[in-house]
């Protein structure tokens, strides 16, 4: 198997994801969090989470790998090296394990991104950006004609699992957001954008009455479900640039 040196690897997802550019919030840590002793790579792994059991999953393949996620090690700030956190790490050493952070650059790359490909993946050629936030756009706007129940259909289908609906809005869709992950906690501001229904992972409680209320739709398709796109579309582009084997690591949340 040929290698990759890391540094190459980082440079190239820091420019193509434009992550010294884009705001994110202060726990992502956009970039590479934990570097290998080798500093070179053989093969390119995705999950969506930096958690104990994908860490273990990864560190247990042939290597040394980089593991991509969405979520990386730092969403709760500092914290002691004990428990899962020692864990996390002494895996990834002992194996020579990689590790590489990306939210929302990774999340609003118009071809990488999550939200692209998930609007790809729901048939949707034609996007706009749409809902701004700290000067970025967070998602995309569609147009379209769809009745709301086929436009459920297609998310099952794409998130391959239950989608959870909020009829709120009306039974002809004909202007989406798409912001994946965490958004329902925007669905007032959302209406406020002039789309009548909304595509995200999840939301608190409140969003559900507060979407009726707007006269929105929202269709809520899971934090995680939502967000393994852009993992798997980076760790692919790496992989055709690089020559480089890749492989997602799946441990759904369901959520």
């Amino acid at each position: 198997m040929s290698a990759v040196p890391l540094s190459t690897l980082a440079d190239h997802i820091a420019q193509e994801l434009r992550l010294h550019d884009l705001p994110d919030y202060s726990g992502a840590m956009n970039g590479l969090q934990i570097q290998n002793a080798s500093g070179e790579v053989v093969r390119i792994l995705a999950a969506v989470d930096a958690s104990l059991p994908v860490i273990r999953k990864a560190a247990a393949l042939p290597g040394p790998s980089l593991l991509l996620v969405h979520h990386g090690l730092f969403w709760k700030g500092a914290q002691m090296i004990t428990g899962s956190q020692f864990e996390k790490l002494k895996l990834a050493f002992d194996s020579g394990l990689a590790l590489h952070s990306a939210h929302l650059p990774l999340d609003v790359h118009p071809l990488l991104g999550n939200n692209a490909c998930l609007a790809a993946a729901l048939g949707f050629e034609k996007t706009t950006p749409f809902f701004d936030w700290k000067g970025m756009p967070l998602g995309l706007r569609v147009k379209t004609n769809l009745t709301r129940a086929e436009l459920t259909a297609r998310l099952e289908s794409a998130v391959e699992g239950r989608v959870h609906l909020c009829p709120g809005g009306p039974e002809t869709v004909r202007e989406i957001g798409i912001i994946t992950g965490g958004a329902g906690s925007e669905a007032t501001a959302i209406a406020a954008c002039g789309v009548d229904t909304f595509i995200t992972g999840e939301g608190p409680h409140w969003s559900y009455p507060a979407a009726e209320e707007a006269g929105l739709n929202v269709l809520y398709g899971g934090h995680y479900a939502t967000e393994t796109f852009g993992v798997k579309a980076l760790a692919a582009h790496l992989s055709n640039k690089f020559n480089l084997p890749w492989q997602f690591i799946p441990h759904p949340t369901g959520l």
